[in-house]
């Protein structure tokens, strides 16, 4: 049996972050996928498991012309002004395994520069 060994990687590095990051209504989650072709990016609150805002490069206030890593940075300002909006002013980042560099970091910046503290 063939097994994809980055996946394998990925997904005990998310079992380490997520024993440790639990999101409060005080608090919540930021939890970040990235797939080959996108970015999404939500703020949940694990107490209800609901997700109180959401942004991904599937937005129409996206562009998604451009270098990924540019999109990535307008979803993480997309994110953090929803979030304000929303009353909601610092989280805790959830990477969800993927290694902190390139798009992660980028909507991690974004999300930094429009107001969000984490």
């Amino acid at each position: 049996m063939i097994t994809n060994h980055k996946l394998d990687r990925r997904a005990r590095r998310k079992r380490g972050i997520r024993k440790k990051i639990r999101g409060t209504p005080q608090r919540p989650r930021l939890s970040v996928y990235r797939s080959l072709k996108h970015i999404y990016a939500q703020i949940i609150d694990d107490t209800t498991g609901r997700t109180l805002v959401s942004a991904s490069t599937l937005d129409k206030e996206v562009s998604a012309a451009g270098r990924k890593v540019d999109v990535s940075r307008a979803v993480g300002q997309l994110l953090a002004q929803r979030a304000v909006a929303a009353g909601i002013s610092a989280v805790a980042f959830d990477r969800n395994g993927f290694l902190y560099h390139g798009r992660v970091r980028a909507l991690a910046d974004g999300a930094r520069d429009a107001g969000l503290q984490f």
